[in-house]
């Protein structure tokens, strides 16, 4: 899968879920003042995530420090990754 399937992959995941339009969700969005989402909707997010991609977000400490759009982007392309680096 590529950087840009991944990306997409995201986006929409993100705009089902939260009923966002595709075009908002740009690198820079701001998950809160942005697109307004929760606390309960990271937890939400979370768990799409990790549903869409098999990877473990949850006990990820760089997951508390996720503002952005495009910072989802950058965690969720590194943890497949390293899933598809496993042996």
């Amino acid at each position: 899968m590529t950087d840009e399937q991944i990306i997409g992959t995201i986006n929409r995941a993100l705009a089902d879920e939260f009923e966002q339009k595709i075009e908002d969700l740009t690198p820079e969005a701001h998950l809160i003042d942005d697109l307004g989402l929760d606390s309960l909707d990271f937890v939400d997010m979370v768990v799409v995530l990790q549903n869409a991609f098999g990877v473990s977000l949850r006990e990820d400490p760089t997951i508390q420090a996720i503002r952005t759009v495009g910072e989802i982007h950058e965690l969720v392309i590194a943890k497949k990754r390293e899933l598809d680096a496993a042996p």
